[in-house]
């Protein structure tokens, strides 16, 4: 079987920085070190980290007066950073600098006069977040249908942002039928939809045109890894999402003669190579690393963590190690 590798796929920046911020808290303050909600949306890199002794909590309630919190790479609401001053937390933002980018908009298209409207999932924490930068001042759009029976209070000064992980095709989507209803709608002039997003969709597009199934690994609870499944099934192929390999069922793959596997951005690497090797060995054939683009965006780390760096002589040391391109061949 002919397994086709996405490249670009897994981790990106944002979610490299934020593991990294928990990981490097861990060694400047020592555990626990206390995280608000999932660092990032998958479960073995939450369990590797309170292996190393973070403790995962959904509110501030949770964290003792004065113990250091790390905010998760989707966002906060004002109202969270408060609520940890007045409790006297010791805190850290690892929100992801896209996300952050989508806040300072509304901020400032807020403070022109516009009434915003933000396409995203209702309930996920960026979504969250986001809408809590101005409670009440910002309109959820999900899908067609609800643009399509929006009501505006100023249509005249429409302003869409919205949320970094969607399908680049559905938001499309959407926003052509704001533009139908409201033809004076503005975007932002720099898309907010991520270039991970995008380029990671992209890869699963091109796979598609070979391979009659894909394999997305990525959390079910993964907005950007729910996409890419997504993605590949408009594509034509089928497309699958997995935790792991152990869920995979393989009469998906029976009579494919080829395979193509992608992952969400806050799935290791690890567990990819797992899944391929699992393949190869089972069936036998070669590994194709499908590229489509080259990532070499990195994000800075918060300032309050590296000033408490500075201050005890802790260097983060090699970050962002490349992973080398898969070029194995196995028969069965």
């Amino acid at each position: 079987m002919n397994v086709l590798l996405a490249s670009p796929r897994g981790f990106c920046a944002g979610v490299e920085r934020a593991i990294e911020i928990v990981e490097l808290a861990l060694r400047v303050y020592g555990p626990p070190v206390y995280v608000r909600k999932e660092i990032v949306h998958n479960r073995f890199v939450v369990e590797d980290l309170i292996s190393r002794g973070a403790r995962f909590i959904e509110e501030l309630t949770e964290v003792p007066a004065g113990a250091v919190v790390v905010f998760s790479a989707h966002g906060i609401a004002p109202a969270v950073r408060d609520d940890a001053a007045a409790r006297g937390l010791q805190t850290i933002d690892a929100t992801c600098p896209l996300v952050t980018k989508v806040h300072l908009e509304v901020i400032r298209f807020i403070q022109e006069g516009y009434e915003l409207l933000l396409i995203g999932h209702a309930g996920h924490e960026e979504v969250v977040g986001t809408m809590g930068e101005a409670p009440g001042r910002i309109k959820l759009v999900t899908c067609v249908a609800d643009a399509q029976a929006l009501v505006a209070d100023h249509p005249d000064k429409l302003m869409v942002l919205t949320q970094t992980t969607l399908s680049m095709d559905d938001t499309r989507d959407v926003l052509d039928a704001l533009r139908r209803r409201f033809p004076a709608v503005q975007l932002p002039r720099k898309d907010d939809i991520c270039y991970a997003t995008r380029n990671r969709q992209h890869a699963v597009k091109v796979m598609a045109q070979r391979a009659p199934v894909i394999l997305v690994v990525g959390a079910q609870n993964s907005s950007n890894s729910i996409r890419l499944r997504e993605v590949a099934t408009d594509a034509g192929s089928k497309g699958y999402l997995v935790n792991h390999v152990g869920e995979v069922d393989w009469s998906w793959l029976e009579g494919a003669p080829s395979v193509g596997i992608s992952a969400g951005a806050s799935a290791p690497e690890s567990i990819v190579r797992e899944l391929v090797n699992t393949i190869l060995l089972r069936y036998g054939g070669s590994v194709e690393l499908v590229r489509t683009a080259e990532e070499a965006t990195r994000f800075m780390l918060p300032e309050e963590l590296a000033a408490a760096m500075r201050t005890r002589g802790i260097t983060a040391g090699d970050r962002f190690v490349p992973l080398p391109a898969a070029t194995a061949t196995a028969r069965g």
